[in-house]
């Protein structure tokens, strides 16, 4: 029961809470909906078009609520004919004459109401014919607007005009702007009308005097001209003078203009002068023609490069002719377009300030122009190489010129200067390139306008075919250096020539070059490239430690012909450490007779002997070789005896070898018996001792052979 309570009591503090936070309506709402109808006690609605609009509003009635709910937005709108009253959430706006009826619908409840629709006047019309022709030039012409024939609503009506070209109005006040046709239109409060109109010129006839076509000169006075207007084409003589109400224009002011009324020609052409009064026209051509063919400037030097420097002044004179052997000197006009920096006075050209101008001499229809660069003053100019080393048909870029200047700043001036040769069969300049043409020297010397400011030399050679190096490759040891190969150059007329002026360069950091040497810096491989004219050579290059003792294993050697033996050599570092050289030592033999060296190796060649020497690192080592033939066969001069006890019979032995050659060897053999009981042997000395069978070896280097010993 205590827990029943304290239920109760929550839910009723509730029910308060949402009782003072809502208004009553809204639980009233929640009942089933009963009806809806308008905010308006009216049966029908009277609207009057373009003048009254009338909003309505729906009110919803709900079950056990006396209080009703605006659902004006949540209903549904529609009018019976939307083209005479439009419906818009309830604002109702009329269109056009007639009745509707609107209809409002909220969830399953619809009401309806009828709204009469009307214009504000029984009848609209403008005070004007549906179709008028009016003159241009007429003026003051006002059109009215009457509402139920006696209400002048002219000010009130809205006017326009459906080709502004021809016509505009304001007000009912009509302008005539140009012939042709247009609609003039009225509208007032949803009521319209409207009529048309022709605007015509009224003069047939426009012309102009003098003449139908002129000629003229350049630098000719003006010439006055006259309009007239004809108003019939029966009017006698020229017709009315309009030219001070007529609008004169050239269709090429270049060519010919119009200044209060002349005709003032300016330059060769054509241009067409049309005069134009309240709707006529009429046109004459003007063909202008110049006194002269052409004009020339003296000083063509500067003319071809017109760079000046700081108060520089240069003078130019002008002339005009038509045949080359007539000049007539002139006082043409002179115009700078950057007074700021360049001024000019009867052809004297002043540099004032740095920067560009656009100087150009006029004469009677005939002109030239030309853009001068005014640079600040320099103190002096500087090349970036002294001269030129080129060879037969290569091109190398001008030099690069920089100039000092007031204030100590330098400024790059090498697209301002021209390069000129004193000996184009040696050298050519062409486009910012020297280019080389035969073997030779000339000078090139820079201009800036008039001022000279660069010369260097340049020497063409031949081409070099080949670079030959006193040294093939570099063994270098760490912290010392070695001296810089001597080369030769090969050039292409077949000469050779000691080059002293060759480009040295290394790959990486292992090496460095430096004051005629090339000096080891850490250990690895580089390249030492050298550069002289249009050829490069490179030279491998090691750096390594330094070796402290070589080892060579054998010393000497014993070969037979056509025999190899491999040569080893260990270096030894200071650390301990060892490095095999048996492939770098470079080995060279004393006799490459009888033997020759391969990398690693020796080779027998011919009998004899020889020495070869190899070296790393300054190092030096030897092995002495002897070149013998190859034994192949030994010989003795009886392979079977008998003899009786105690007899005696020498033998000999013959050594033969692989290349064809023998040799008496009995005494240089080992001789051995394999029963001395029998018969013994001294030096080939055989000797019987008792009955039975012995065998006499005899061995000779690589060789044994055997005699066979009876004694009976």
């Amino acid at each position: 029961m205590i827990v029943n309570r304290k239920t109760g009591k929550f839910f009723l503090a509730v029910v308060l809470m949402l009782a003072m936070v809502f208004p009553a309506s809204v639980f009233a709402a929640s009942g089933d909906l009963t009806s809806i109808g308008f905010d308006t006690s009216e049966s029908e609605i009277q609207l009057t078009v373009a003048e009254t609009t009338k909003q309505l509003r729906v009110l919803a009635a709900f079950e056990g609520s006396t209080t009703k709910k605006d659902v004006t937005n949540e209903a549904s709108w529609t009018s019976s004919s939307s083209k005479i009253v439009k419906v818009d959430g309830g604002l109702l706006t009329p269109l056009d004459q007639g009745t509707v009826t609107i209809t409002a619908k909220y969830k399953t409840s619809v009401t309806t109401i009828k709204v009469v629709s009307k214009y504000a006047a029984e009848e609209f019309k403008i005070n004007q014919p549906k179709e008028v022709e009016y003159k241009l030039g007429t003026e003051g012409i006002e059109v009215k607007a009457l509402a139920d024939s006696t209400n002048d609503v002219t000010t009130a009506a809205e006017w326009s005009s459906s080709n502004e070209g021809v016509a505009t109005v304001d007000k009912g006040k009509l302008k005539l702007i140009g012939k042709g046709e247009a609609t003039i239109t009225a509208t007032y409060k949803g009521l319209k009308d409207s009529y048309k109109i022709k605007v015509v010129s009224p003069y047939t006839k426009l012309s102009i005097a003098p003449g139908d076509v002129q000629e003229m000169l350049v630098g000719d006075s003006p010439v006055q001209l006259t309009v007239y207007a004809k108003t019939s084409d029966s009017e006698v003589g020229q017709g009315t003078d309009v030219t001070a109400s007529a609008e004169l224009k050239s269709s090429d002011t270049s060519v010919a203009k119009i200044v209060d009324g002349k005709l003032e020609p300016v330059a060769l052409g054509k241009a067409t002068i049309t005069a134009t009064y309240l709707g006529s026209k009429a046109t004459i051509d003007v063909y202008v023609r110049n006194p002269y063919e052409a004009l020339i400037l003296s000083n063509q030097e500067f003319i071809k490069n017109p760079v000046m420097f700081l108060q520089d002044e240069v003078k130019v004179e002008a002339t005009v002719r038509n045949l080359p052997e007539e000049s007539v000197p002139i006082t043409a006009e002179w115009t700078s377009s950057n007074p700021l920096s360049v001024t000019v006075d009867n052809g004297t050209i002043k540099a004032r300030a740095t920067g560009t101008s656009s100087v150009k001499v006029s004469y009677r229809g005939i002109s030239k122009e030309f853009r001068v660069t005014v640079h600040p003053t320099v103190t002096a100019f500087k090349t970036d190489v002294d001269k030129l080393e080129l060879v037969k048909g290569e091109s190398k870029s001008t030099p690069k010129v920089t100039g000092t200047l007031l204030d100590n700043e330098t400024q790059d001036f090498s697209k301002s200067v021209q390069w000129t040769t004193d000996n184009e069969k040696v050298a050519v300049v062409d486009d910012g390139k020297v280019k080389a043409v035969a073997e030779g020297n000339a000078v090139l010397t820079g201009t800036i306008g008039s001022k000279k400011v660069a010369g260097i030399t340049v020497s063409v050679r031949d081409k070099v075919l080949v670079l030959m190096p006193s040294v093939e490759e570099y063994q270098l040891i760490t912290g010392k250096s070695a001296t810089l190969p001597e080369v030769t150059a090969v050039l292409e007329n077949g000469s050779e020539e000691k080059v002293s002026t060759v480009e040295w360069s290394m790959t990486g950091t292992t090496a460095v070059v430096k004051d005629g040497s090339i000096r080891g810096l850490v250990k690895g491989s580089a390249v030492l490239k050298g550069t002289y004219l249009n050829q490069s050579l490179k030279i491998p290059v090691t750096v390594e430690q330094e070796i402290v003792k070589i080892k060579v294993e054998p010393e000497s050697v014993e070969l037979n012909l056509k025999k190899s033996k491999s040569i080893k050599v260990t270096g030894y570092f200071a650390n301990g450490k060892t490095i095999n050289l048996s492939s770098k030592m470079n080995w060279v033999s004393s006799n490459p007779s009888v033997a020759t060296t391969s990398r690693s190796s020796v080779k027998a060649v011919a009998e004899g002997s020889a020495t070869i020497t190899g070296s790393y690192q300054g190092k030096e080592a030897s092995v002495q070789v002897k070149v013998v033939p190859k034994l192949t066969k030994l010989i003795p001069s009886e392979k079977k005896i008998t003899l009786a006890p105690g007899a005696v019979k020498t033998v000999s032995l013959t050594a033969e070898y692989d290349t064809g050659k023998t040799n008496s060897v009995t005494s240089n053999v080992l001789w051995t018996s394999s029963k001395p009981s029998v018969a013994k042997v001294t030096e080939g000395k055989i000797e019987a001792v008792a009955k039975g069978t012995a065998r006499i070896k005899a061995k000779f280097g690589s060789k044994t052979v055997s005699i066979t010993v009876s004694v009976k």
